[in-house]
């Protein structure tokens, strides 16, 4: 019977050993799931990497569309006759809208001068209108008249400066409505011609 009592207490033993593993391997297992937890978020972040590379990838389809875009009308472009390329002949439509802008420039200057000379001989008690007639005064007349004048004038002006900005642009000779060549003989009778005769009737 003594010889019994060891056994009890090797029995005893073991199943302490065995719960005391079984703590251990409870407690092990516990971080394990922690860090599961944690790695969770991690996989978030690609997705937000991929997104952000496919919306970088498609930001240059967008560019080269807008290129592609910017393209097109130089393909509409017409191909410039011969009378265009010529040096010499748009070197001589150069100087010819020169010579005409000096003398638009000097008839809008001396009508100017004109109108205010004929302000400064005016008298007060000038203006009388009869009745009959309904005329006003010859003074006022002119001198409205002379400003028109001087008006149309420095509008000529402007419009030469417009042709010699197109001769130095390289689409001097080319419709800006529709795009066509303007003839020869046109430029060459109205040198500041920015558009074709069918266009200019077309405003009318």
């Amino acid at each position: 019977m003594t010889k019994k009592a060891p056994a009890k207490k090797k029995s005893t033993k073991s199943a302490a050993a065995k719960k005391s593993a079984s703590a251990k391997k409870s407690t092990k297992k516990a971080p394990a799931k922690k860090a599961a937890a944690k790695k969770a978020p991690a996989k978030k972040a690609p997705a937000k990497k991929a997104a952000a590379k496919t919306a970088a990838k498609k930001a240059p389809a967008k560019k080269s569309a807008a290129k592609s875009a910017d393209k097109s009308p130089a393909k509409k472009a017409p191909k410039l006759p011969k009378f265009l390329t010529d040096k010499t002949w748009l070197a001589a439509q150069k100087k010819s809208l020169i010579e005409e802008r000096r003398r638009y420039t000097h008839n809008a200057e001396a009508l100017a001068a004109e109108a205010a000379s004929l302000m400064a001989d005016r008298e007060p008690g000038d203006v009388q209108f009869d009745e009959e007639s309904g005329e006003g005064d010859t003074l006022a007349v002119e001198r409205d008249r002379d400003l028109a004048l001087s008006a149309q004038a420095r509008e000529k002006v402007d419009e030469i400066d417009a042709a010699l900005e197109r001769l130095d642009a390289g689409t001097y000779g080319i419709c800006v409505t529709s795009g066509e060549i303007i003839p020869k003989e046109r430029l060459e009778a109205l040198p500041m011609a920015a558009k074709t005769v069918a266009a200019q009737t077309a405003m009318f």
